[in-house]
C-alpha cells in the first residue's frame, strides 16, 4: 500500500456532511482500507499529534464527536486484532474528553443514551489498554451486558465481538472478580454448548480471563478444570491452523494478504503463552496443548515468522513455570527446537537474547533442583539428555563465539561483563 493511502481519517471524511446512505458507504470504504493496512501502516493513526489534531477538530465542530466514534472504534479494532501495541493515547486531551463523556453519560438519570455509552467504552479501551480505575466498573458492566447478548444475527455477533475484543485489550490491569468472572464464565460456557460466538470473540473472552491469572491464582481451578482452557485452546488452534496457507512465502505474511485466521491464531498463541507461564495446575490436556503448539511451530518456521516466534514465546514462558517439567521440554522436542533456533541466529538479531535466556532458565532450574534435592534420578537424566543435544548442535562452541558480546544479549547478566558458561551449557 502506498504512503499516500495512509491519510488521517479526518482528511478522508472531514465534514461527515453526507446523506445517510453516502455516509454508510464512506464508512465501509474507510473500514475496508483499515483492514488492508499492516502494522506499520497503522502507526500514523496512533501518534500524539494525530489524537491532538482530532481533538482540535472536534472542538471546532469540524465533525461531531459521536460520528467520529465509529471511525476511531474501527481504527482501534484493527490495532487490537493485529496486536500492534501502538498507542500514544494515554496523555492526550482526546482521552480526557472520552473519560468526561463516559462519566457524564453514565451518570444521567434520564435520557441516557445506552448506544452512545457502549460506543464510548469500546472506543476508549480499544485505543488505550491503560484506562482509569474509576471507569473500570462502568466499562466492564456496560460491555459485558452487551457481550451476554445471545442473538445470532450478523449485527449482534459483530457487536459482541467488538465488545469482547475491547475488554481483552485492557491487559495488565487487575480486575476484581465481581466485575467480570460470572459473566465471562457464562459467555464461555454458553459458547461451548451452542457455538454462538465468532472465533475472535471466543478468543477474546478467554484472554480476558487468562490475563487475570497474573494477579489471581484462585482462577486456576476455574480455567483448567471447570472451563477446560487447554482443551479449548488446542481445538481452536488446530481449526485455525487448518485455514492457514503454510506454503506461502514469508513476504506475503503481513498486511492485506494475511488471513483473518492467521491473526486470530497469533492471538491464541499469545494467550496460550500467558496461560502456560502462569497456570499452577497441570494435566494431560495442557500437555496436549503444548504438543499442538510444537506442531504448529514445525509447519510455521519456514514461511510464517510471526507465528513461529509466538510459538517460541509459548516455549519460553512455559519454561519459566516451575510446574512444567524439564522432561516435557525434552520429550516434546522443545529443547531441540530452541537449540536449532539459537545456533542458526546471527549476532545482530536481537531475538537471540530470548533463545539464550531459555537455556539460562533451564540451567538455573536444574541447579535449583539439585540444591533442593528434588527428583535426583529425573534431574540427572534430563541433564544428560540436554548435554547430549547441546553437543550435537555444537552449542558450547556457539556460546564461546559470543563471548565478547554475550552480556549485551542476555537477560540475567545484562548489567555485568562476567559470563559463566555454565549458565548456558550443561556439563556433566
Amino acid at each position: 500500500m502506498e504512503n499516500a493511502d495512509i491519510e488521517p481519517f479526518y482528511d478522508m471524511f472531514p465534514e461527515f456532511d453526507f446523506a445517510e446512505e453516502e455516509e454508510r458507504l464512506m464508512k465501509e470504504e474507510m473500514n475496508g482500507m483499515l483492514e488492508k493496512m499492516d502494522k506499520e501502516e497503522l502507526k500514523p493513526f496512533f501518534s500524539k499529534e494525530e489524537f491532538d489534531e482530532n481533538y482540535e477538530l472536534i472542538l471546532k465542530n469540524k465533525y461531531p464527536f459521536e460520528k467520529a466514534l465509529d471511525l476511531l472504534k474501527h481504527v482501534g479494532y484493527e490495532n487490537a486484532i493485529k496486536t500492534t501495541g501502538h498507542s500514544i493515547f494515554t496523555d492526550t486531551s482526546l482521552k480526557k474528553r472520552f473519560e468526561r463523556k463516559i462519566i457524564f453519560e453514565n451518570e444521567k438519570t434520564e435520557g441516557k443514551d445506552e448506544k452512545l455509552l457502549i460506543d464510548l467504552c469500546e472506543c476508549y479501551i480499544l485505543l488505550d489498554r491503560w484506562f482509569s480505575y474509576e471507569l473500570l466498573p462502568i466499562c466492564m458492566s456496560c460491555l459485558l451486558k452487551v457481550a451476554l447478548n445471545r442473538k445470532e444475527d450478523k449485527e449482534s455477533l459483530k457487536e459482541v465481538e467488538m465488545d469482547l475484543l475491547a475488554l481483552s485489550n485492557a491487559r495488565y490491569q487487575e480486575i476484581e472478580q465481581e466485575l467480570y468472572l460470572n459473566e465471562i464464565k457464562a459467555i464461555i460456557k454458553y459458547h461451548q454448548e451452542h457455538c454462538n460466538l465468532t472465533q475472535l470473540a471466543y478468543q477474546s473472552a478467554w484472554q480476558i480471563l487468562i490475563d487475570q491469572l497474573f494477579f489471581d491464582h484462585s482462577l486456576d481451578h476455574v480455567i483448567v478444570n471447570e472451563l477446560h482452557c487447554a482443551r479449548e485452546a488446542k481445538r481452536e488452534l488446530e481449526e485455525l491452523a487448518g485455514c492457514v496457507d503454510w506454503k506461502r512465502k514469508e513476504e506475503e505474511e503481513i498486511g492485506e494478504k494475511e488471513s483473518r485466521e492467521a491473526k486470530i491464531l497469533k492471538r491464541w498463541l499469545q494467550t496460550s503463552a500467558f496461560f502456560l507461564e502462569h497456570c499452577r495446575l497441570w494435566n494431560e490436556d495442557i500437555v496436549e496443548l503444548f504438543n499442538s503448539i510444537v506442531q504448529i511451530f514445525q509447519v510455521a518456521k519456514d514461511n510464517h515468522r510471526d507465528i513461529s516466534r509466538k510459538c517460541i514465546d509459548c516455549f519460553r514462558y512455559a519454561n519459566y513455570n516451575r510446574t512444567v517439567g524439564i522432561d516435557l521440554l525434552l520429550e516434546s522436542g522443545v529443547v531441540d527446537i530452541m537449540l536449532e533456533e539459537t545456533v542458526k541466529n546471527k549476532a545482530e538479531d536481537m531475538q537471540i537474547k530470548y533463545y539464550l535466556n531459555f537455556f539460562e532458565v533451564v540451567c538455573k532450574r536444574l541447579k535449583e533442583m539439585e540444591e533442593e534435592g528434588m527428583d535426583e534420578a529425573k534431574r540427572k537424566e534430563g541433564k544428560r539428555k540436554i548435554h547430549e543435544k547441546e553437543e550435537e548442535e555444537g552449542f558450547e562452541d556457539f556460546i564461546i563465539s559470543f563471548q565478547e558480546i554475550l552480556p549485551h544479549y542476555t537477560l540475567y547478566h545484562r548489567h555485568s561483563d562476567r559470563i559463566d558458561f555454565s549458565d548456558y551449557v550443561i556439563r556433566l
